[in-house]
């Protein structure tokens, strides 16, 4: 271990790719730990279905031990989501061609970012909230996948323009504008849903 790995506390990701290249299995395994949650988190929103994420983002760590060999370097963490953001693209594609059921049957989980709890607030204001997070994520649901990727990438991740740019091969003013529609689209979606939300937030 180098002295600024021993500063560190831990190997970086060029470390890890080199090791698993020299055949240790557990460098691999150190980097599904460092980026497992980020990925299903990821492919959780684009996908919805909790299974099905978690076998994406299984398949798109096979994927990258495959093609870890021609790796070029560079940020690892973006090369990674990318794998994970196309196995997810593939997958809404074959969705789309073979289910013909409304989004609307599928229930939606408001449980699934307990980072969000905020424990200085109060039930009911907590419940609102949940309930509020539930319909943006139902907004989000009904944009088309490309709007959806860059907006959950952007404003649910925090990924900059740069890697988004990255990860999803879009050129940066291709991001840009789909990140303006997709925001557009969804506060669409809550202004003409005022139903939909709790009744602080209505209009």
């Amino acid at each position: 271990m180098t002295t600024k790995d021993q500063t560190q506390g831990r190997l970086d990701d060029q470390a890890l790719i080199a090791r698993t290249l020299e055949g240790e299995l557990e460098a691999f395994n150190e980097l599904i730990t460092r980026y497992q949650q980020m990925a299903y988190s990821v492919a959780w929103r684009m996908l919805h279905n909790e299974g099905t994420a978690a076998d994406t983002v299984q398949e798109s760590f096979l994927k990258a031990f495959r093609a870890l060999p021609n790796f070029q370097g560079g940020n690892f963490k973006s090369w990674l989501m990318r794998i994970v953001v196309n196995s997810c693209y593939d997958l809404l594609r074959i969705q789309q061609r073979e289910q013909t059921t409304s989004l609307d049957d599928s229930p939606i989980e408001v449980d699934y970012a307990p980072h969000l709890v905020d424990h200085g607030e109060g039930p009911e204001a907590f419940a609102e909230r949940m309930e509020l997070n539930s319909y943006i994520e139902l907004g989000i649901r009904s944009l088309p996948a490309d709007q959806r990727t860059v907006l959950i990438l952007c404003d649910v991740e925090g990924y900059s323009y740069e890697e988004i740019a990255t990860i999803t091969g879009f050129a940066m003013g291709t991001v840009k504008s789909r990140i303006s529609r997709a925001r557009a689209k969804l506060r669409d979606y809550l202004i003409q849903n005022p139903e939909l939300l709790p009744p602080t937030f209505r209009p």
